[in-house]
């Protein structure tokens, strides 16, 4: 089986992290991962923000928590490195192109032994005045909005084995 379909298939989201960062040419390799996405017409309109400060990541997880309706939880799982993936509001397929840089990080993280999860909610936190400050704090402009969150960091554990496919996932005609 080549390598890529194989990846595919065995990459589970991962919610248990060591407390190790990742190194930085593991990460630029995710990142540039990314940035190989397909977009409609080519326009590359996502954006990736990298956290791997402590105190970020906890701030904007307790954001997250709040959307998540359980305050006290720590949705982002301890990892250590946080890929804000954000989409240009003015293109009719910025969510969809963000949505294949978010898949493109995830797959390029299992390839290499690293655990990631798409972690929801980025909309919402990023739709709030503080989340707002903290993107232009970032220089993102405000016509940029949050489609999910990458966590990255090594699984503490083995991954989950996959659920069976569902009957019916595919349709001939």
């Amino acid at each position: 089986m080549k390598d890529t379909v194989r990846d595919i298939l065995e990459r589970r989201s991962v919610r248990k992290y060591l407390d190790r960062q990742i190194s930085d040419e593991d990460l630029n390799t995710i990142l540039e991962a990314g940035t190989y996405a397909p977009t409609a017409r080519a326009t590359q309109s996502p954006l990736m923000v990298v956290v791997q400060d402590r105190e970020t990541i906890s701030k904007i997880s307790a954001m997250n928590a709040v959307f998540m309706g359980s305050p006290t939880s720590n949705p982002f799982y301890g990892a250590p490195t946080v890929v804000i993936v954000l989409a240009d509001v003015n293109n009719p397929n910025g969510v969809q192109d963000a949505s294949l840089v978010m898949g493109n990080l995830m797959l390029a993280a299992h390839s290499l032994g690293i655990g990631s999860c798409w972690i929801n909610r980025a909309r919402e936190v990023f739709e709030t005045e503080e989340g707002r400050a903290m993107l232009r704090s970032w220089g993102v402009s405000d016509n940029y909005a949050g489609v999910g969150n990458c966590i990255l960091g090594y699984a503490d554990g083995t991954a989950p084995k996959p659920a069976p496919r569902k009957e019916g996932y595919i349709i001939r005609t």
